[in-house]
């Protein structure tokens, strides 16, 4: 089946990087036949080529609570993941696995835990110039329906993010022409080409099956199932959008960094590079064909001589295949698979990462605080965001390390960190006492319909 670019908002297909002035609004409904109206309307910008890009665009989700608060059955909404339909902040054992402890606790968030969670989340972006009006626009068409909860200004820092390293660097590439087979085969090498089903709902994904969504019976407003035709599929050519804020301590990053460094300024950049994994201008630390900063792996790193196995970047994206590397041929498959090959083995203990991509598409902000609105978009919030999160960035034995959380977003427990730098000859390198530079200020789990379930949303 061809792709129906414009089902799809804008949003999965580009970064809008153009669009300079950026907001988000948090809403909740007040009238839900005035918000169905709305929504049946509401100019959302589809992922058709446009070209030149248009001066405003506006993105829409909603979480389970605003499908709720729409009239949405509840079997229906049920057919939505369990992650999406009790939120991001709907148990202990949740928070304890992002991450949302302590200062992060969502008891702590300004936003997204009891009557602060949104019912729908509006993504402004205009080129400049444009978005004071088109905000204005959007507000006063809206107001009958809803309500503001809150407004998320962004800021331009250009193609850094707050502490100053060059971002969006590692995104994987969808398979739009879905040329990469959607089959449960083992996959030899790291490729960062994803299917398409990793993404968006209603496509086969990386172990060629098709997330759950609901399926209703056949609509004209909506498509058809393409795994059971005779049904309609209320979530193709949409997505699950995560949406978490995260204050970043600038200032005291680099105030710790420096004093780390013992003041020397080639020390602290140096020492920096190392926690990100990247230089500021985005050259990674492990090698990387000449004008392609994203065309790596670390198989020829193993120890992290180069880049720790801790670093920011190595964590966020481990860049490894289905099995460690090893001898090619039969016999090289079979003894890693069985366990066999003691150095393969010892190297196997991160996860096969094409299972765990994530498409970002963030925005910093600053002004009394300073830091990055993180968005996500992914078919399977618990296998991807919440991996990524739990077993990656704040798992304390990732890669076979210990005591450590990833040095820039990891949570601390109890409320600090160690950093191991491997050394060419003796023992590790090891840095005590990172602080927490990072604080959630909030976050919630929403769904971002395709264009045409969209419209059914507002009808139904």
């Amino acid at each position: 089946m061809t792709i129906e670019f414009d089902d799809i908002q804008g949003i999965v297909r580009f970064g809008y990087k153009r669009h300079t002035e950026a907001c988000f609004l948090l809403l909740r409904i007040q009238d839900p036949a005035a918000a169905r109206a709305w929504l049946a309307t509401a100019p959302v910008a589809s992922a058709a080529t446009a070209d030149p890009p248009p001066a405003t665009v506006l993105q829409l989700a909603l979480s389970s609570d605003g499908l709720r608060a729409l009239g949405v059955a509840e079997a229906t909404v049920q057919g939505f993941s369990s992650e999406f339909t009790v939120g991001m902040a709907s148990d202990a054992n949740r928070a304890r696995r992002l991450g949302d402890a302590g200062a992060n606790a969502p008891s702590q968030w300004q936003w997204g835990m009891g009557a602060r969670t949104p019912h729908v989340l509006l993504m402004l972006y205009a080129l400049p110039g444009h978005l004071a009006a088109w905000q204005a626009q959007i507000e006063a068409a809206s107001a009958a329906g809803f309500v503001l909860l809150a407004c998320l200004p962004c800021a331009d820092l250009g193609d850094a993010e707050p502490f100053g390293f060059k971002d969006g660097i590692s995104q994987p590439a969808l398979d739009w022409d879905r040329t990469r087979p959607a089959v449960d085969a083992e996959q030899t090498t790291y490729s960062n080409l994803s299917c398409l089903g990793e993404t968006l709902l209603g496509y086969p994904n990386e172990y060629g099956g098709y997330t759950d969504r609901p399926l209703l019976p056949p609509h004209p407003q909506l498509p058809r199932a393409e795994d059971v035709p005779e049904q309609a599929d209320l979530g193709r050519n949409g997505s699950y959008l995560v949406l978490r804020q995260l204050e970043q301590d600038v200032a005291g990053f680099w105030q710790w960094v420096d004093a780390a460094a013992q003041h020397d300024p080639v020390a602290r950049d140096t020492l920096a590079a190392t926690l990100v994994g990247r230089t500021r201008d985005g050259t990674p630390l492990a090698d990387a064909p000449p004008g392609d900063p994203n065309a790596f792996t670390y198989a020829a790193d193993p120890r992290g001589s180069r880049c720790p196995l801790g670093a920011h970047v190595r964590r966020a994206n481990p860049r490894t295949a289905d099995l460690p590397p090893g001898e090619p041929g039969v016999i090289g498959w079979l003894t890693r698979t069985l366990g066999f090959d003691a150095p393969a083995l010892a190297l196997d203990r991160v996860a096969s990462t094409r299972f765990h991509r994530l498409l970002r598409r963030g925005r910093e902000y600053r002004g009394s605080e300073t830091g990055l609105y993180f968005v996500c978009l992914g078919a399977n919030i618990a296998r991807q965001f919440e991996f990524v999160q739990a077993a990656w960035l704040n798992a304390p034995q990732f890669a076979g390390l210990h005591g450590e959380t990833d040095p820039l977003v990891g949570t601390r427990e109890p409320d600090r960190a160690d950093f191991s730098i491997p050394q060419p000859t003796g023992p590790d390198q090891r840095i005590t006492g990172l602080p927490q530079f990072v604080t959630v200020r909030g976050g919630a789990y929403f769904f971002l319909p395709g264009i045409r379930a969209l419209r059914y949303l507002g009808t139904a």
